[in-house]
């Protein structure tokens, strides 16, 4: 793929503190692709300095969650035709200088969908025990289940190939959407590909997976990823 159209897709809740820096890094590293951040509700200025920063900004009307999000974003670059999108955190998680290691195998052809892993390689992400914990179980089984080992199944920098976008513009898990993807993308047909990446901590804001809810999650979502297994998507 020469040249592709490259948007990189920043869903932000409540990120003030962090998403002017998140947006000038972007535009240092990736000078000629399009930006767009959706703003899912948010109470504080996150809108209001995007829009500063002179770049597409969605709003929706209310917190309608990541799912939600991250697929407003998708339909965007579905319907204005581009043919490369990458999921950026608003909160600073994801350094912009390692997002070409996750676009190269979608432009070269190897991977509709590439997921950065801070597992990968000589990275020193170390997540809480709960986390890890978490982590662990959901590697195990996404990879059984579509037989190809994966490290991280809840990383959300990735990268997505046109056939990807358009799938997930009417196809995208709600609420915590990350592993849920990775089963339907497989049902489906569609090739997936971890590379290593480096991951920083968060410039702002707070995380809102709290030990109760992490267990909440781990549940919710092995459920969910078994009835993906059976449903037609």
């Amino acid at each position: 793929m020469k040249d592709p159209r490259i948007l990189i897709i920043i869903p932000a809740f409540n990120e003030q503190d962090s998403i002017r820096g998140v947006l000038a890094s972007v535009k240092k590293h990736l000078p000629g692709a399009g930006i767009v951040v959706v703003n899912d509700g948010s109470v504080d200025s996150t809108a209001e300095i995007a829009l500063k920063e002179g770049v597409v900004v969605l709003n929706h009307p209310y917190n309608m969650g990541i799912g939600a999000t991250v697929q407003t974003g998708y339909k965007y670059a579905s319907r204005k035709g581009y043919d490369i999108a990458v999921q950026v955190d608003a909160d600073g998680q994801h350094p912009a200088d390692q997002i070409e290691k996750l676009i190269e195998p979608v432009k070269s052809g190897s991977a509709d969908l590439v997921v950065g892993s801070r597992f990968l390689g000589t990275g020193d992400y170390r997540p809480s025990l709960a986390r890890s914990a978490g982590i662990s179980i959901f590697s195990h089984v996404v990879s059984a289940m579509i037989r190809e080992r994966v490290t991280d199944t809840t990383s959300g920098f990735r990268a997505a190939s046109r056939r990807c976008i358009d799938f997930f513009a009417y196809n995208y898990p709600d609420d915590y959407p990350e592993v849920e993807a990775l089963v339907l993308l497989h049902k489906k047909g569609f090739s997936i590909m971890e590379v290593p990446v480096r991951m920083s901590e968060r410039e702002g804001g707070r995380s809102s997976i709290t030990p109760v809810k992490s267990v909440y999650y781990m549940i919710k979502v092995l459920l969910a990823i078994f009835v993906d297994l059976l449903k037609k998507v």
